[in-house]
């Protein structure tokens, strides 16, 4: 760092030198670089759909515009989004939340920002299964609380389960954080499983924030979300997506569902930041909620077979593990066979020599809490997934 850099890092707070940039958006401006000097990239790295969004949800915000719904919302979100929510997810989950229970955010990320912020304080404790999403310790200390880490392991698939987390419970454990189906590994947790979890956490007092962004991508062909265990709701907040159901990353709507008190909180605090979610992007919503619901099942085949096809071609390439993922669209491959060849010392080594000499973006797997594996989304062309499988293989055999 530069004199002056290092002068100006002494006026920023605190809690901003807690947390890193995001490991993902490194490895985009990275791929930029070089996607700038015109070379030809296979991006595994993104995490989001390939798929275009469906034409009746991008019709709703052109009629939105045409209609001149471009105002001021309520901070949570309108009446209609949040009642399209409530009732969506009680059609898939049986779930019987009301309006008052529901938010409106600009996107999954900030709706688990505003969670953890009016829930953990300076000094609680949080717990995280590993390999866990990068954002969600960064969003822990950021608000002065502390991750405590549950190893989980990929000979198991990734599986969590209640014994695991009760030895991992102290007096200042505040926060479970949940992900099924999971990011980076694709894991998804047993129904039976979740819910002794959840039970575990409402008898010690203990709040679960369950990250369902994926909840719809799960290959079991058993849909589950927490909000189906009932009588732990007084103890948990859902935090939902639009961007991976529906393609819908870049039009930045999520939700949380939750106890009113914590919800009406979780909107205290959006009100001082950025207020209502884009009010176009809200009848968008609406209608990806309360329309057909094909799209959703289409694209869901759709990332199976490209789920097999990515596993097979992994598993195909000589001294790479990769356990079979059962939701979301990410492959987690372990790679430590290859350390001590070619320079190759670590994750973030091959995900390097992976850009810079096979072309090929992935996401080294330190930025998730482990230290053998890369992250790999599928969600590509069938015939691009090929492409970057064919260069990770010849990239491997010269290794």
């Amino acid at each position: 760092m530069t004199a002056a850099g290092t002068q100006l890092s002494s006026f920023l707070t605190n809690r901003i030198q807690r947390i890193e940039v995001s490991a993902t958006m490194a490895v985009v401006g990275e791929a930029e670089k070089l996607r700038a000097q015109g070379v030809d990239l296979v991006d595994f790295g993104a995490g989001e759909p390939h798929f275009a969004t469906p034409a009746h949800i991008k019709q709703a915000a052109i009629e939105a515009i045409h209609n001149n719904f471009t105002k001021y919302t309520a901070v949570g979100g309108t009446a209609e989004l949040r009642d399209a929510i409530v009732r969506r997810h009680a059609e898939d989950f049986g779930s019987d939340y009301k309006r008052e229970d529901c938010i409106a955010s600009v996107g999954g990320k900030h709706a688990l920002f505003n969670a953890i912020q009016v829930l953990v304080d300076h000094g609680d404790e949080v717990i995280l299964p590993v390999p866990y999403w990068v954002s969600f310790k960064d969003i822990v200390r950021y608000a002065g609380g502390e991750p405590v880490y549950i190893p989980t392991d990929e000979k198991h698939d990734f599986d969590l389960t209640a014994d695991m987390v009760e030895r991992a419970i102290t007096p200042r454990t505040k926060v479970i954080v949940l992900n099924s189906p999971g990011n980076p590994s694709g894991a998804v947790m047993k129904p039976e499983h979740m819910t002794a979890v959840l039970r575990l956490a409402h008898d010690r007092g203990i709040y679960v924030v369950s990250d369902e962004c994926y909840v719809y991508l799960n290959f079991t062909g058993q849909l589950f979300s927490a909000g189906c265990v009932h009588e732990v709701k007084e103890r948990l907040i859902i935090i939902g997506s639009l961007s991976k159901t529906y393609a819908m990353t870049g039009w930045r709507l999520g939700y949380a569902l939750g106890p009113a008190p914590i919800i009406s909180a979780m909107q205290k605090l959006q009100g001082q930041s950025t207020s209502n979610p884009t009010s176009i992007v809200q009848k968008a919503a609406v209608a990806a909620l309360t329309g057909s619901q094909e799209c959703v099942r289409e694209m869901l085949t759709g990332y199976i077979s490209l789920r097999d096809q990515v596993v097979a071609g992994l598993r195909a390439i000589p001294g790479l593990t990769c356990a079979s993922p059962n939701g979301a669209f990410y492959a987690y491959p372990n790679v430590s066979h290859y350390f001590e060849r070619g320079g190759l010392n670590s994750a973030s080594d091959v995900a390097r020599k992976l850009l810079h000499e096979a072309h090929v973006v992935v996401v080294p797997g330190e930025g998730f809490g482990t230290q053998d594996h890369i992250r790999i989304s599928y969600a590509v062309s069938a015939q691009n997934l090929e492409r970057g499988l064919e260069r990770m293989r010849k990239f491997f055999a010269g290794v």
